[in-house]
């Protein structure tokens, strides 16, 4: 059975990105999978890495206690979901700071073992991984940007994944232009996605 953590980011219940959310929890339904949804507004997620929390980030144990749910929940997770809007080119600030606070040395990934070294990934258990979002610029200013908010799901959290996770990533770009139609075909692209990915 697929065990499928997403990790769902935007202030308003009205707006697209909750539309996109529902196709994918509709298709993660339909496949059987055990969900679990952690709406960082609803939740109040705190993004802020507190002082005493980064004093103990380099040395064991790392400080799991005030996000003790979050990380249960990723290390029981094989397939990790993120939802939000892209906003300065880059994630909401509850989920750059839930990346900070609970994807930890010691649970997503080692420390560097020896002087030069590099981190080692661990999330091995985690096979598949989506990314679903909105963009207000356009495909083309996105990607001269350089894409930061995608960059640092699809190629530094899958670099913790393990070395056969496979990716799902859809952007409906140009959102503050969009119109009804795109929307609604940008729904069924995600769709699709999500159904390549579970397959």
């Amino acid at each position: 059975m697929t065990r499928a953590l997403v990790i769902y980011c935007h202030p308003s219940s009205e707006s697209f990105t909750a539309a996109v959310r529902d196709v994918v929890l509709a298709e993660l339904a339909a496949e059987g999978a055990r969900i679990t949804l952690i709406d960082l507004y609803a939740t109040e997620f705190d993004p802020v890495l507190s002082p005493e929390d980064f004093a103990a980030y380099g040395s064991p144990p790392p400080p799991v206690a005030p996000v003790a749910d979050h990380v249960a929940a990723l290390k029981a997770a094989d397939t990790l979901i993120f939802i939000y809007p892209t906003w300065w080119y880059s994630h909401p600030a509850r989920l750059k700071g839930w990346l900070d606070r609970v994807l930890l040395p010691e649970i997503a990934f080692g420390m560097p073992s020896h002087a030069g070294g590099d981190i080692r990934p661990g999330l091995t258990h985690v096979t598949r991984l989506g990314v679903f979002t909105t963009c207000g610029a356009s495909r083309w200013l996105t990607f001269l940007i350089g894409a930061p908010g995608r960059r640092v799901l699809t190629r530094g959290v899958r670099l913790l994944c393990n070395r056969r996770t496979r990716i799902a990533f859809a952007a409906h770009y140009a959102m503050d232009s969009s119109t009804a139609e795109s929307r609604a075909r940008h729904l069924r692209r995600v769709q699709r996605r999500m159904r390549q990915l579970l397959r």
